[in-house]
């Protein structure tokens, strides 16, 4: 059985839908208001903002296996230490290389940590993103 893609939302659905009627239905409604004045009460202007719910709610899932990973790092090592590791940024991205290898390789987990090596992977992408937004 499937499950409807809306985030929070647990209707089933069928094979073919990716979401649920209820769903829909409030998809439809939300794109008819969007000429609302933006001075009327129910008026909220997020036109051309960041949706970040699109990331912690909709895949939350693996938000949730990255967050574990820098975890187990902060456990292991310190917490926000990875930031001053001299020469980061080609560091994270050798770890990100060799998780990306064990897993072309066959293997799913990490064996220290028992983690996805995906999940590795994504943890070291943000590390890079991260320090290269840093330095501007």
């Amino acid at each position: 059985m499937r499950f409807c893609m809306s985030i929070g939302c647990n209707n089933p659905i069928e094979p073919n839908q990716d979401f649920c009627d209820d769903c829909l239905q409030v998809q439809k409604t939300q794109s008819l208001n969007t000429e609302i004045d933006q001075h009327e009460p129910e008026a909220k202007a997020d036109k051309n903002k960041v949706r970040m719910h699109l990331i912690t709610g909709g895949m939350a899932r693996a938000i949730t296996e990255v967050a574990k990973v820098g975890t187990f790092g902060a456990n292991k090592y310190s917490d926000g230490g990875w930031v001053f590791v001299p020469d980061g940024f080609r560091r994270y991205e050798d770890a990100q290389q060799r998780h990306a290898a064990a897993r072309h390789m066959g293997e799913d987990n990490d064996q220290e940590s028992g983690l996805l090596h995906l999940a590795h992977e994504a943890w070291n992408a943000l590390a890079k993103l991260d320090l290269a937004l840093r330095k501007g």
